[in-house]
């Protein structure tokens, strides 16, 4: 299908959503509550362990016999209680990393308590729509002791008023009953939104030019296909070059190979072709950490080309990512939050 579509169903035995774009899958969210029981935006209430010096960090006795680390231990003590939000995933035998800065996230709000103030997205220049927006989160913010903040999401441009107020009055109540539930022993006291729900928050705009619900929903679209695709380290990146993909314990390693061209421009060629799908196999692969790229042989004056052409693949990437260049050796090197679970590990799971 051409256009933008999003499909609701299963793969890998799981409940999933995925988004496509002109037959191409684009995204995948997955239900990984039978391979982890906190899955990342799972909000829980912990026990401070142990106090890490000279890391500046604190290890954290999560719900389900989990561990957690938080990098900020200002204030905190052995044994306090503390609401925390799951941040990422983590490898086996590690702790989950946790922040104590919160955010409720809804489709056209978002509530972050501890960071106070009332903002609206610069997608939206309409300046009596901003101040509308910004004079709805101010009355809804009136009388409150200790008020969070309120970011309006892009999408409230095209929602109805009421349909905006209701959502923000229903997050900022579920936040006032969350910080109340502050002590006790390690809880989950707010699950990670199913694939469903987080679709619907997350992919809802643009307008999607179509909806495939259903059981079948993934085998019909082609999405089951090429999910399975991205359980094998072979990436095609046409012209006969590829490149592997391989999930180490220490670092995620990208080998570039042009195949059986030999011409002068095979290696810029397929280092390109590989720099701007890198983001979405990441993505849909869901790795991070410490990524390194071993680019297929091209000339030194090339590289600038390149470092420009990664920076435009990963502008719009919602993960945290920073390109931090080239080494002696002449290997990239990124740095990618590890925002979700592997794929493989997901599906190995489930087989």
């Amino acid at each position: 299908m051409k256009g933008r579509q999003i499909v609701i169903g299963q793969v890998f035995g799981l409940d999933a959503a995925a988004l496509m774009q002109d037959g191409q899958l684009q995204d995948l969210i997955l239900d990984t509550a039978a391979v982890a029981p906190l899955a990342p935006g799972a909000i829980c209430r912990a026990k401070v362990d142990r106090l890490v010096k000279g890391q500046g960090g604190v290890f954290l006795r999560l719900p389900e016999g989990e561990r957690g680390y938080l990098r900020d231990r200002s204030g905190l003590r052995e044994g306090q209680s503390i609401i925390v939000q799951i941040g990422g995933s983590a490898e086996p035998g590690k702790a989950v990393p946790v922040s104590s800065r919160l955010n409720f996230r809804g489709r056209h709000v978002i509530v972050t308590p501890g960071a106070p103030g009332v903002n609206v997205s610069r997608r939206i220049r309409d300046g009596a729509l901003r101040a509308s927006l910004q004079a709805l989160g101010a009355a809804a913010l009136d009388g409150a002791a200790e008020p969070p903040g309120i970011v309006f999401r892009s999408v409230a441009a095209q929602s109805d008023p009421e349909e905006i107020e209701q959502e923000l009055r229903s997050l900022l109540d579920l936040a006032l009953a969350v910080a109340a539930d502050a002590e006790g022993q390690p809880e989950l006291l707010l699950d990670a939104p199913d694939p469903a729900e987080q679709a619907w928050r997350d992919w809802a705009e643009p307008p999607p030019d179509g909806v495939e619900d259903g059981p079948n929903a993934f085998a019909l679209t082609g999405a089951a296909e090429a999910a399975e695709a991205m359980l094998s380290p072979r990436v095609d990146l046409g012209g006969g070059a590829w490149a592997e993909i391989e999930a180490l314990r220490a670092l995620v390693a990208v080998d570039v190979n042009t195949g059986s061209d030999h011409s002068p421009a095979a290696g810029l060629k397929a280092n390109i072709a590989l720099a701007r799908d890198l983001p979405r196999q990441l993505r849909l692969r869901g790795l991070g950490g410490q990524v390194v790229v071993d680019f297929a042989p091209m000339p030194k004056r090339d590289r600038g080309t390149l470092d420009q052409i990664l920076r435009a693949a990963f502008k719009a990437e919602p993960a945290e990512t920073v390109l931090i260049g080239w080494t002696a050796m002449g290997l990239y090197e990124i740095s990618r939050k590890r925002d979700r679970l592997p794929l493989s590990r997901i599906a190995g799971a489930q087989r």
